[in-house]
């Protein structure tokens, strides 16, 4: 008893006579019990569930109790505008005295101090019933075999400290039914049973004004709610222990617990609204949390099990193929608001208020595969755009095309959108992800909008749709072997799909590319900047791909990027690599050049509407350049490469820059050159320079950039025949050929000096030159196949000279010649 009052609750009948020394040991005063006709407790046709007995309010003096001298009747006054229950006496003495008053009760106080205003229902282990109603028409089965077997006879596990718990929130229900102990407590039971769960007792209390609190404990756990029926409100838990599914008992909880209200101005039942969570409780092992699709890391929790904050959740399919479970979600979160489609669709206009709600947005469908996020309908479009465009631009003509996996469709019509691809060869493991997706994902497969196509995707004649394992038919079909232009690899991410990290696998994709061919994969989460060292975190495996790619002979170039508007938590990172160094240049094209190829060798749309909705020059300017934390995480590899010691200018170092209307401030000057000197003007020192010292880095830094084309079209445009010579252009070519070099990072950039450095004299004689490039020439005597540090620092890693030595005022700066050689 003591210890139900100091944890707030009183569990079981509670006799005056037990409480009273409670109470006032506790300092709490009540007046003396007192005898109450059950029929008086409740003047409603309905009656109560649980009603305390009479025998609980009689007077605890015998005397009293046994006289019938005097008897005096009370009855229950009515129940004033502020809450209170009047308690009144009757007789030919009471003269309509008062007894008790009772307080509506407020938030602040405890369960001790609402006296009577508790009304108690208490059901006993061995017969589930409500007092006063008769026996519950449910038995209870807790016999050996129902305890300890699992329904296909084996021992149950309950070795392992883990269970399940659902949340479940409903609003507008009915009042009446809200503040039912009795049609509660069946509701409730009836959901033990739906769950095939096994009640061993509850018990409820109602609250006055209103409102129902019940907890019930199951063999399995418990289930307990609160109600609160002037809002229409209910709140329930469930938690087992049982390994057995609890998500299968929530409709049977929405249909019963769900009974609607009546709008009062409409006269129409309202819609039920129902939130609910799923978590996994407890301590499961690695091994039982990997290979369950509702753990806490997978991306069916994540995304739709786990959030409170995703409001609506239908589960619209649930299949278990041969090869894994497909699972289809429609889900709306509390902060979605109506996209434009649903403008259009709604005739929204401005500041309408449907704007800010997420009742008028559209649901988003999810597709999962074995709980991992596959793909939702709403971000498709930019998520294949994202893996597929950026490969094949890459590319100067792809040809041929294979997809592994993505058999929902998306990368198949984008890759169906290049006038030049010729054939296209897709391998699905699970037959069923087609099917599927093509039922309930229509719009990720239509081609009906692009010119020259099928309606649907997968009927293009360009198609070869295989249905086996696509890593294994890699490795095993030798006549993949060198056929692939761009292959799309729209599996799941290395840390979820172990072949990434099988050198024989990397191989074989390797070995399937064309000599230009192109391999793009979803390379998972993008990194940040406090993650530890690669193969050390969150993305080992991507790390040991990266490492294999890298090591292989015929991988000219690596590149990564990532977007945050693919449908993801997180923003997703991708990978690019090429079999050749040349398509350094089409990665590395300029915004204009890219849009231009997107416009040229993309097949028009019949709607005339854009063939992209993401990506553009601009996009593959944004990917060319990673985050920071790339290059963080990448060079806290283990020995630091090379390049990562020039992340940034050495801020330790000076920068001595020439000023040619400023010479007092100039830490350079320009002369004639001696006599006999290939060029007419030589720069010299008027201050000592420290060995390091940054050269001129204003000057350099302003370096006109020009690409290759441009310099070869301008000096063929120099010397149109039949019109003379354009001397304009003739000089400008001349002078991209005498103060330009081309990039180290083969983009086909040339950078064109146009300060004061252009006239620093070049010699081969090593004891002459003091000056160098900033950053030296990589040790493996190349750039790297992969390295966020050079794909972020391209322009200065070409541009900067810093002293050599230490160079002595009046003496003259000479460079090497072979400066801005490889």
């Amino acid at each position: 008893m003591v210890v139900a009052f100091g944890t707030g609750l009183m569990m079981g009948p509670t006799d005056a006579r037990l409480a009273m020394p409670v109470l006032s040991f506790l300092g709490i005063e009540l007046p003396e019990p007192v005898q109450l006709p059950a029929a008086a407790i409740n003047s409603e046709s309905e009656p109560i569930v649980g009603a305390m007995s009479t025998q609980s309010l009689m007077p605890s003096n015998p005397q009293a109790r046994n006289s019938n001298s005097k008897s005096a009747t009370y009855m229950v006054g009515e129940v004033s505008a502020n809450g209170e229950i009047i308690i009144n006496k009757e007789g030919e003495d009471a003269a309509g005295e008062v007894l008790i008053k009772q307080a509506k009760r407020t938030k602040t106080e405890h369960v001790a101090t609402l006296g009577y205003k508790i009304r108690e229902t208490h059901v006993n282990i061995d017969t589930p019933v409500l007092e006063g109603t008769g026996d519950v028409p449910h038995e209870r089965d807790i016999t050996y075999d129902r305890i300890n077997k699992e329904n296909d006879g084996n021992i149950r596990d309950q070795t392992m400290p883990s269970g399940q718990h659902l949340l479940v929130d409903m609003k507008n229900l009915e009042a009446d039914f809200l503040n039912s102990e009795s049609r509660l407590a069946r509701a409730m039971q009836d959901s033990v049973i739906a769950g095939g769960l096994t009640m061993l007792s509850y018990h409820c209390h109602s609250l006055h004004p209103a409102g129902v609190s019940c907890v019930g404990v199951l063999l399995e756990s418990h289930i307990s709610f609160h109600t609160w029926p002037d809002e229409g409100v209910i709140t329930l838990d469930m938690f087992t222990t049982s390994e057995k599914p609890l998500l299968p008992v929530l409709p049977s909880i929405k249909e019963l617990f769900g009974i609607p209200r009546v709008n009062a101005e409409t006269g129409e039942k309202e819609e039920v609204v129902t939130v609910w969570s799923h978590e996994l409780r407890g301590f499961r092992t690695e091994d039982a949390r990997k290979v369950h699709h509702l753990d806490g890391n997978s991306d069916i929790s994540k995304h739709v099990t786990s959030p409170l904050e995703v409001v609506y959740k239908e589960h619209v399919l649930n299949m278990e193929t041969e090869y894994g479970r497909i699972d289809i979600w429609d889900v709306k979160e509390r902060d979605d608001t109506p996209g434009y489609e649903d403008g259009l669709r709604l005739g929204l206009a401005p500041q309408d208020p449907r704007w800010f709600s997420y009742e008028d947005a559209s649901p988003c469908r999810l597709l999962f595969l074995d709980g991992v996020l596959h793909m939702a309908n709403q971000t498709d479009r930019v998520f294949h755009e994202t893996l597929v465009h950026p490969a094949m631009f890459a590319h100067p003509s792809p040809k041929s095309v294979g997809i592994l996996g993505g058999g929902d469709g998306g990368s198949l019509r984008e890759v169906l959108k290049h006038k030049s691809v010729t054939d296209v060869t897709m391998v699905e493991l699970d037959e069923k992800v087609v099917s599927v997706s093509k039922e309930y994902l229509p719009e990720i497969s239509d081609c009906s909008d692009i010119v020259g196509s099928k309606p649907n995707c997968f009927d293009d004649d360009r198609l070869s749709l295989i249905f086996t394992d696509a890593f294994a038919y890699v490795k095993e079909k030798k006549e993949a072997n060198g056929k692939f232009d761009v292959l799309v690899a729209d599996v799941n991410q290395p840390e979820n799909q172990d072949e990434y990290t099988d050198a024989d696998t990397v191989n074989a994709l390797v070995e399937s590319l064309s000599p230009l061919g192109v391999l793009v994969i979803n390379a998972g989460e993008a990194p940040m900047i406090v993650d530890p060292r690669a193969d050390k975190g969150m993305q080992p495996k991507r790390e040991a791909f990266t490492k294999l790619l890298e090591a292989h002979p015929k991988i000219a170039s690596i590149f990564v990027f990532e977007d945050a508007q693919s449908g993801y938590v997180d923003p997703v990172a991708f990978l690019v690599a090429c079999r050749d160094a040349s398509c350094r240049k089409n990665w590395y094209g300029q915004t204009d050049e890219i849009n231009y190829q997107v416009f040229d060798r993309l097949q028009a749309m019949k709607s005339k509407k854009p063939a992209l909705i993401q990506f553009d020059g601009a996009t593959q300017r944004s990917y060319q350049v990673p985050p920071r934390a790339w290059e963080t995480v990448y060079c806290r590899r283990e020995p630091e490469p090379f390049e990562c010691a020039y992340r940034g200018l050495d801020m330790t170092k000076e920068l001595f820059e020439y000023y040619p209307k400023n010479e007092d401030e100039s830490a350079f000057v320009i002369r004639e050159s001696k006599e006999g000197a290939e060029n007419d003007a030589a720069v010299y020192a008027t201050v000592d320079i420290p060995e390091g010292s940054y050269i001129m880095p204003t000057h350099l830094a302003a370096s006109l950039e020009v690409s290759e084309d441009s310099a070869k079209d301008s000096n063929a445009t120099a010397h149109l025949e039949g019109v003379g010579e354009a001397d304009v252009l003739t000089d400008f070519v001349d002078y991209i050929d005498e103060n330009g070099h081309s990039a180290r990072d083969g983009s086909g950039k040339i950078y064109v000096e146009i300060g004061g450095s252009r006239v620093i004299r070049e010699s081969d004689d090593a004891s002459e030159v003091n000056i160098r490039r900033w950053v030296p020439a990589h040790p493996d005597g190349a750039r790297p196949k992969y390295s966020p540090v050079y794909d972020r620092h391209r322009h200065s890693f070409d541009v900067f000279l810093v002293a050599s030595r230490d160079i002595k005022a009046g003496e003259e700066i000479v460079k090497p010649g072979d400066l801005w050689d490889y």
